[in-house]
């Protein structure tokens, strides 16, 4: 369990690509947590993540990388968008030690 299980959360994954994509995504970075395939972009649109990107100057449809911290109660807690890897665990952590 890492650190972030340690705080009792919960890590879940969620992108438009495939159950077989995904799960070569996860095998690549030794990822261990559970990665949800949303195809239809049903859940992305539902959290509003599913938007108008920017991309090498044309503008496309895209699932911008987010992550929601979700109380025990189901109430969002915090909302980082547009998300950089490096660094992100401990900015999770410390919004987790304040709740």
């Amino acid at each position: 369990m890492g650190q972030i299980g340690k705080k009792g959360a919960v890590v879940l994954g969620i992108s438009a690509d495939n159950v077989d994509r995904q799960a070569k995504f996860r095998d690549k970075y030794s990822l261990n947590m559970p990665l949800l395939a949303d195809k239809e972009k049903e859940v992305a649109a539902a959290f509003g993540v599913y938007k108008e990107k920017n991309m090498y100057g044309k503008k496309v449809m895209g699932i911008e990388r987010t992550t929601f911290i979700i109380g025990k109660d189901g109430i969002i807690r915090k909302i980082f968008p547009k998300v950089k890897v490096d660094g992100h665990t401990e900015e999770v952590l410390a919004i987790l030690n304040q709740l």
